[in-house]
């Protein structure tokens, strides 16, 4: 029985109101006057940050030695030659045998994801796999796209045991129909005329998808407690619901009007908010959209009564901190240069020592440090002498992973000197439960609450953009704990 065994999401903290968008960009096109706000990536995030997150969080709830297999789908990786699954598997400490791959190309892909970690279990050829869907795409200013898209990411660990929503089946439809569609060369993309493609494309690839999936499971709609709609526009969805006769409370609450059209991580952050809410014997068809369409019929089993989710989709979309200020939005998106200042252009030219980062991948990619085997202490960054004046053991030290570890902010400053993208530039020293101590930056805070002594947790971040080597170098912050 092959499904899902453990799930977490991911939604940025920040988010900007579409009329923020509209009154800056809304005299070039009305029609861009879109309701709701969206999620969006503070400067230090994007595809690969957002995927090792909902990973994290599904990872506390599951047996990371036991993941031998990680997928990521998303359409906007930071690199073309560089796979994202990669960078992901060695951030959350897997092991270097485990299988990866990258799916992109259409907004369906998300899924496309969830089933092939779902035959590789089914097949034997795997026990136990990681497959995410995170996107952080940028539209263009003034577009209906910038208006639209917003950021998240999801996790899903599949395997045979334990599982609480069991695959029953899927379908696809594939097919070469161009409503968006973004060039090897493009900055943005591309769409054509919005009704053809909700009446050509949008429409008619759901319905196939839905119908499909309900023959091969040979089921009937009402039978069917969720249905997961991905929405391109804010009616999209509630038409599909029409002509699939959904009851009341049928459909799934769209994250259109709260997070945004988010690409191959829509659908599956809408599965996340349903599995967290459902039932043993909730039968859930999950709907996605991109050069044709998927349809997946998922079952929840007995053990959902026991599984608590390590933080649900509600909860965060509670958590947030809205840009009010569009230009800011423009230069977290890097479309927007801006005088950094002679300390700024330091870091934009620091130049990036590739071999010391995988040579140090276990210390700077991982967060790992090592741990005394003889007295149990932990330190930061690997050591050879414990740092323990009653011990001072030399090589007696075991690798020991960090990143899943909270801790207090034992001391913190706000510099006003030091250049960030969103100031003031704010790090401390960071002690963690259970022993070692190390100084971080801090993102994703209000300066003004933070005190010392308050609970913290750590997460993946873009460093900073090489852009001369076309490289995303990434490690870890502290941020505010979430629960």
């Amino acid at each position: 029985m092959a499904g899902i065994i453990s799930y977490g999401a991911y939604i940025p903290y920040h988010r900007i109101n579409r009329k923020t968008v509209f009154g800056a960009m809304g005299w070039l096109d009305s029609a861009t006057n879109v309701k709701g706000e969206k999620a969006i990536c503070n400067y230090d995030e994007d595809a690969i940050t957002m995927a090792v997150t909902a990973a994290t969080n599904c990872l506390k709830n599951a047996d990371r030695e036991k993941v031998d297999g990680i997928y990521l789908a998303t359409i906007s990786s930071p690199a073309v030659e560089r796979q994202a699954a990669g960078t992901v598997g060695t951030a959350l400490d897997l092991e270097g045998n485990i299988r990866s791959a990258d799916f992109s190309g259409s907004t369906k892909v998300g899924t496309a994801a969830l089933i092939a970690a779902c035959d590789a279990v089914q097949a034997g050829s795997l026990n136990s796999i990681m497959a995410c869907a995170s996107d952080c795409r940028t539209g263009k200013p003034g577009s209906l796209d910038e208006q639209t898209y917003g950021d998240a990411a999801t996790a899903f660990l599949i395997g045979n045991d334990g599982v609480i929503a069991e695959l029953k089946g899927a379908y696809s439809v594939s097919y070469d129909f161009m409503g968006h569609w973004e060039g090897d060369t493009d900055e943005y993309g591309h769409f054509w005329e919005s009704r053809w493609i909700t009446d050509e494309g949008y429409n008619p690839h759901l319905i196939e998808a839905a119908k499909g999936a309900l023959k091969k499971c040979g089921l009937e709609i009402d039978a069917i407690s969720k249905v997961v709609i991905p929405a391109i526009n804010a009616r999209a969805a509630a038409g599909i619901a029409r002509k699939l006769k959904l009851a009341d409370g049928q459909m799934q609450t769209p994250v259109f009007d709260t997070v945004g059209d988010c690409g191959n991580a829509q659908s599956p952050l809408m599965l996340a908010a349903a599995l967290d809410e459902a039932r043993p014997g909730d039968k859930i068809l999950v709907l996605s959209y991109g050069n044709g369409a998927e349809g997946l019929i998922f079952e929840a089993t007995d053990a959902i009564t026991s599984y608590t989710p390590s933080r649900s989709v509600a909860k965060m979309l509670e958590t947030k901190r809205e840009i009010t200020n569009y230009n800011q939005y423009l230069v977290f998106r890097e479309i927007l240069p801006v005088e950094t200042g002679i300390r700024g252009e330091e870091l934009d030219a620091a130049a990036t020592q590739v071999s010391r980062l995988w040579r140090e991948r276990k210390e700077i990619t991982a967060l790992c440090g090592s741990k005394c085997k003889k007295c149990g202490t932990p330190q930061y960054p690997y050591q050879r002498v414990c740092v323990n004046p009653d011990c001072g053991a030399i090589d007696e030290m075991e690798w020991y992973r960090f990143s899943d570890k909270k801790g207090k902010l034992f001391t913190y400053t706000r510099d006003s000197l030091a250049f960030t993208y969103n100031p003031p530039q704010v790090y401390g020293v960071i002690e963690w439960e259970g022993g070692g101590k190390f100084w971080f930056d801090i993102s994703d805070c209000d300066p003004d609450n933070l005190e010392v002594g308050m609970e913290m947790e750590m997460s993946f971040r873009r460093k900073y953009h090489d852009k001369w080597r076309g490289l995303s170098v990434y490690f870890w912050k502290a941020i505010p704990a979430l629960d």
